[in-house]
Protein backbone atom coordinates (compact mmCIF):
# COMPACT_ATOMS: atom_id res chain seq x y z
CA UNK A 1 0.00 0.00 0.00
CA UNK A 2 1.09 3.36 -0.42
CA UNK A 3 0.29 5.84 2.69
CA UNK A 4 0.09 9.22 3.12
CA UNK A 5 0.79 10.66 7.06
CA UNK A 6 -1.50 13.62 6.95
CA UNK A 7 -0.51 15.01 10.25
CA UNK A 8 2.65 13.95 12.02
CA UNK A 9 4.68 15.72 14.64
CA UNK A 10 8.32 14.40 13.38
CA UNK A 11 10.33 17.67 14.92
CA UNK A 12 8.89 16.48 17.91
CA UNK A 13 12.40 15.93 20.49
CA UNK A 14 10.87 12.39 20.85
CA UNK A 15 12.24 11.39 17.74
CA UNK A 16 15.91 12.38 18.06
CA UNK A 17 17.60 9.81 19.12
CA UNK A 18 16.02 7.48 16.06
CA UNK A 19 14.34 9.96 13.83
CA UNK A 20 16.19 8.27 10.75
CA UNK A 21 15.13 4.81 12.03
CA UNK A 22 11.63 5.97 12.24
CA UNK A 23 11.68 7.00 8.55
CA UNK A 24 13.14 4.10 7.09
CA UNK A 25 10.32 1.96 9.27
CA UNK A 26 7.31 4.64 7.69
CA UNK A 27 9.11 3.52 4.68
CA UNK A 28 8.54 -0.17 5.36
CA UNK A 29 5.44 0.52 6.16
CA UNK A 30 4.27 2.11 2.51
CA UNK A 31 4.54 5.53 3.77
CA UNK A 32 5.72 7.65 1.05
CA UNK A 33 4.86 10.83 2.20
CA UNK A 34 4.28 13.05 5.63
CA UNK A 35 2.82 16.41 6.36
CA UNK A 36 4.64 17.80 9.72
CA UNK A 37 2.64 20.92 11.29
CA UNK A 38 4.33 23.03 13.37
CA UNK A 39 2.94 24.38 17.02
CA UNK A 40 4.72 27.89 17.81
CA UNK A 41 7.41 30.32 15.78
CA UNK A 42 9.82 28.79 18.18
CA UNK A 43 9.77 25.80 16.19
CA UNK A 44 9.81 26.94 12.85
CA UNK A 45 13.39 26.62 12.46
CA UNK A 46 13.14 23.00 13.66
CA UNK A 47 10.52 22.34 11.84
CA UNK A 48 12.01 23.75 8.47
CA UNK A 49 15.39 21.35 9.01
CA UNK A 50 13.75 18.06 9.87
CA UNK A 51 11.38 19.11 6.53
CA UNK A 52 14.94 19.48 4.58
CA UNK A 53 15.77 16.17 6.16
CA UNK A 54 13.96 14.19 3.29
CA UNK A 55 12.17 14.85 0.54
CA UNK A 56 9.28 12.55 1.94
CA UNK A 57 8.46 15.31 4.18
CA UNK A 58 6.34 18.57 3.89
CA UNK A 59 6.23 21.13 6.45
CA UNK A 60 3.11 23.76 7.73
CA UNK A 61 3.73 26.54 9.68
CA UNK A 62 0.92 27.66 12.26
CA UNK A 63 0.62 29.06 16.07
CA UNK A 64 -1.37 25.97 17.98
CA UNK A 65 -4.15 27.32 20.22
CA UNK A 66 -2.44 24.95 22.85
CA UNK A 67 0.89 27.14 23.50
CA UNK A 68 -0.78 30.26 23.47
CA UNK A 69 2.00 31.71 26.68
CA UNK A 70 4.81 30.85 23.90
CA UNK A 71 2.88 33.28 21.07
CA UNK A 72 3.14 37.05 20.10
CA UNK A 73 1.30 39.26 17.83
CA UNK A 74 4.31 39.49 16.06
CA UNK A 75 4.91 35.88 15.12
CA UNK A 76 1.52 35.91 13.50
CA UNK A 77 3.06 38.98 11.51
CA UNK A 78 6.20 37.10 10.41
CA UNK A 79 3.89 33.77 9.49
CA UNK A 80 3.44 35.21 5.97
CA UNK A 81 7.55 35.92 5.57
CA UNK A 82 7.92 32.05 6.68
CA UNK A 83 5.24 31.46 3.86
CA UNK A 84 6.74 33.18 1.28
CA UNK A 85 10.51 31.72 1.97
CA UNK A 86 9.47 28.32 3.01
CA UNK A 87 6.61 27.24 0.58
CA UNK A 88 5.26 25.01 2.96
CA UNK A 89 1.97 22.65 2.30
CA UNK A 90 -0.31 24.70 4.46
CA UNK A 91 -0.62 26.82 7.47
CA UNK A 92 -0.74 25.30 10.54
CA UNK A 93 -0.85 23.79 13.28
CA UNK A 94 -3.82 26.51 14.28
CA UNK A 95 -7.18 26.24 15.86
CA UNK A 96 -9.17 26.53 19.42
CA UNK A 97 -9.13 24.13 22.18
CA UNK A 98 -11.56 25.25 24.76
CA UNK A 99 -10.83 21.91 26.89
CA UNK A 100 -7.33 23.35 28.61
CA UNK A 101 -7.95 25.19 31.78
CA UNK A 102 -9.15 28.75 31.38
CA UNK A 103 -8.27 28.91 27.62
CA UNK A 104 -8.56 32.70 26.81
CA UNK A 105 -11.05 32.12 24.21
CA UNK A 106 -10.77 35.69 22.73
CA UNK A 107 -7.11 35.64 21.86
CA UNK A 108 -7.68 32.09 20.51
CA UNK A 109 -9.32 33.23 18.23
CA UNK A 110 -7.80 36.93 17.31
CA UNK A 111 -4.72 34.30 16.58
CA UNK A 112 -6.67 31.40 14.32
CA UNK A 113 -8.63 33.90 12.76
CA UNK A 114 -5.36 35.68 12.06
CA UNK A 115 -3.88 32.11 10.37
CA UNK A 116 -7.40 31.81 8.57
CA UNK A 117 -6.75 35.50 6.88
CA UNK A 118 -3.15 34.27 5.94
CA UNK A 119 -4.11 31.24 4.60
CA UNK A 120 -6.71 32.64 2.32
CA UNK A 121 -4.33 35.44 1.25
CA UNK A 122 -1.53 32.75 0.22
CA UNK A 123 -4.00 30.15 -0.87
CA UNK A 124 -3.26 27.47 1.27
CA UNK A 125 -5.00 24.72 3.09
CA UNK A 126 -4.91 24.84 6.90
CA UNK A 127 -4.37 22.00 9.25
CA UNK A 128 -6.88 22.76 12.49
CA UNK A 129 -6.82 21.29 15.85
CA UNK A 130 -10.34 21.78 17.56
CA UNK A 131 -11.10 20.44 21.00
CA UNK A 132 -14.51 21.27 22.56
CA UNK A 133 -14.89 23.74 19.64
CA UNK A 134 -16.01 22.42 16.76
CA UNK A 135 -19.10 24.90 16.26
CA UNK A 136 -16.76 27.91 17.37
CA UNK A 137 -14.09 26.47 14.59
CA UNK A 138 -17.18 26.08 12.03
CA UNK A 139 -17.84 30.11 12.39
CA UNK A 140 -14.58 31.09 12.00
CA UNK A 141 -14.21 29.17 8.88
CA UNK A 142 -17.59 30.65 7.67
CA UNK A 143 -15.78 34.44 8.01
CA UNK A 144 -13.39 33.56 5.26
CA UNK A 145 -15.30 31.98 2.19
CA UNK A 146 -12.99 29.69 0.46
CA UNK A 147 -10.42 28.89 2.98
CA UNK A 148 -9.67 25.05 3.05
CA UNK A 149 -8.17 22.65 5.16
CA UNK A 150 -8.48 19.58 7.48
CA UNK A 151 -9.99 19.03 10.72
CA UNK A 152 -7.63 17.08 12.29
CA UNK A 153 -8.21 14.32 14.52
CA UNK A 154 -11.83 14.83 14.49
CA UNK A 155 -14.11 13.90 17.61
CA UNK A 156 -17.15 15.90 16.70
CA UNK A 157 -20.61 14.52 16.05
CA UNK A 158 -22.06 13.53 12.47
CA UNK A 159 -24.06 16.80 11.76
CA UNK A 160 -20.70 19.01 12.51
CA UNK A 161 -18.94 16.59 10.65
CA UNK A 162 -21.12 17.29 7.62
CA UNK A 163 -21.16 20.83 7.95
CA UNK A 164 -17.72 21.09 7.77
CA UNK A 165 -17.73 18.68 4.40
CA UNK A 166 -20.11 20.94 3.28
CA UNK A 167 -17.98 23.46 3.31
CA UNK A 168 -15.05 21.69 1.69
CA UNK A 169 -13.25 20.54 4.73
CA UNK A 170 -11.49 17.08 5.01
CA UNK A 171 -11.19 15.06 8.46
CA UNK A 172 -8.00 13.39 9.67
CA UNK A 173 -8.73 10.50 11.38
CA UNK A 174 -5.37 8.61 13.41
CA UNK A 175 -5.13 6.23 16.45
CA UNK A 176 -8.57 6.79 18.31
CA UNK A 177 -10.22 5.08 16.04
CA UNK A 178 -8.84 1.64 16.41
CA UNK A 179 -9.98 1.47 20.39
CA UNK A 180 -12.70 -0.41 20.58
CA UNK A 181 -14.87 1.39 23.09
CA UNK A 182 -14.73 4.84 20.22
CA UNK A 183 -18.09 3.96 18.46
CA UNK A 184 -18.98 7.27 17.85
CA UNK A 185 -15.65 7.41 15.74
CA UNK A 186 -16.30 3.85 14.27
CA UNK A 187 -20.05 4.94 12.97
CA UNK A 188 -18.55 8.50 11.61
CA UNK A 189 -15.49 6.65 9.86
CA UNK A 190 -18.64 4.04 8.70
CA UNK A 191 -21.09 6.86 7.10
CA UNK A 192 -18.81 9.74 6.22
CA UNK A 193 -18.08 10.36 2.45
CA UNK A 194 -14.53 8.49 1.63
CA UNK A 195 -13.50 11.65 -0.53
CA UNK A 196 -13.30 13.65 2.41
CA UNK A 197 -11.46 11.23 5.06
CA UNK A 198 -7.85 11.86 5.62
CA UNK A 199 -5.90 9.12 7.30
CA UNK A 200 -2.95 10.93 10.06
CA UNK A 201 -0.73 9.63 13.14
CA UNK A 202 -0.32 12.81 14.92
CA UNK A 203 2.76 10.72 16.19
CA UNK A 204 4.00 11.03 19.20
CA UNK A 205 0.89 11.26 20.41
CA UNK A 206 -2.41 9.59 19.84
CA UNK A 207 -1.12 5.98 19.57
CA UNK A 208 -3.71 3.08 18.59
CA UNK A 209 -5.25 0.37 20.49
CA UNK A 210 -1.93 -1.81 19.57
CA UNK A 211 0.78 0.48 21.13
CA UNK A 212 -1.62 2.25 24.34
CA UNK A 213 1.10 4.25 26.40
CA UNK A 214 4.31 3.84 23.85
CA UNK A 215 5.68 6.79 21.36
CA UNK A 216 3.42 6.85 18.39
CA UNK A 217 5.43 6.34 14.85
CA UNK A 218 3.81 6.94 11.32
CA UNK A 219 5.29 3.45 10.64
CA UNK A 220 1.92 2.47 12.61
CA UNK A 221 -0.42 3.71 10.11
CA UNK A 222 -1.41 0.72 8.38
CA UNK A 223 -2.84 -0.14 11.26
CA UNK A 224 -5.52 3.19 11.10
CA UNK A 225 -5.91 1.89 7.74
CA UNK A 226 -7.48 -1.64 8.54
CA UNK A 227 -9.87 -0.17 10.99
CA UNK A 228 -11.11 2.24 8.21
CA UNK A 229 -11.03 -0.64 5.70
CA UNK A 230 -12.67 -2.96 8.30
CA UNK A 231 -15.54 -0.21 9.40
CA UNK A 232 -16.41 0.31 6.04
CA UNK A 233 -16.46 -3.46 4.84
CA UNK A 234 -13.26 -2.25 2.10
CA UNK A 235 -9.83 -3.44 1.08
CA UNK A 236 -7.40 -1.62 3.01
CA UNK A 237 -6.18 -0.82 -0.77
CA UNK A 238 -8.77 0.79 -1.51
CA UNK A 239 -8.77 2.88 1.53
CA UNK A 240 -5.07 3.90 1.36
CA UNK A 241 -5.45 5.02 -2.19
CA UNK A 242 -8.96 6.65 -1.50
CA UNK A 243 -6.58 9.18 1.49
CA UNK A 244 -3.67 9.53 -0.09
CA UNK A 245 -5.38 10.76 -3.11
CA UNK A 246 -7.51 13.33 -0.95
CA UNK A 247 -3.73 14.20 1.14
CA UNK A 248 -2.46 14.92 -2.54
CA UNK A 249 -5.19 16.88 -3.18
CA UNK A 250 -5.24 19.44 -0.52
CA UNK A 251 -1.67 19.44 -0.36
CA UNK A 252 -0.79 19.24 -3.46
CA UNK A 253 1.86 16.86 -2.73
CA UNK A 254 3.54 15.16 -5.93
CA UNK A 255 3.17 11.22 -6.79
CA UNK A 256 6.17 9.38 -5.42
CA UNK A 257 7.86 7.26 -7.96
CA UNK A 258 8.85 3.86 -6.49
CA UNK A 259 11.48 2.35 -7.34
CA UNK A 260 11.46 -0.90 -9.07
Amino acid sequence: MRLIDSHCHLDDAAFDADRDAVLARAAAAGVEAIVLPAVSAATWPRMQAVAASDPRLYASYGLHPMFMAEHRPEHLEALPGWLERERPVAVGECGLDFYIDDPDRTAQERYFDGQLGIACDFGLPVIIHTRRAVDEVTKCIRRHPGVRGVIHSFSGSEQQARQLIDLGFYLGLGGPITHQRARRLHRLVADLPLESLLAETDAPDQPGSAHRGQRNEPGFLPEVIGTMARLRDMAPEDIAAATCENARRLFHLPLQDRPA
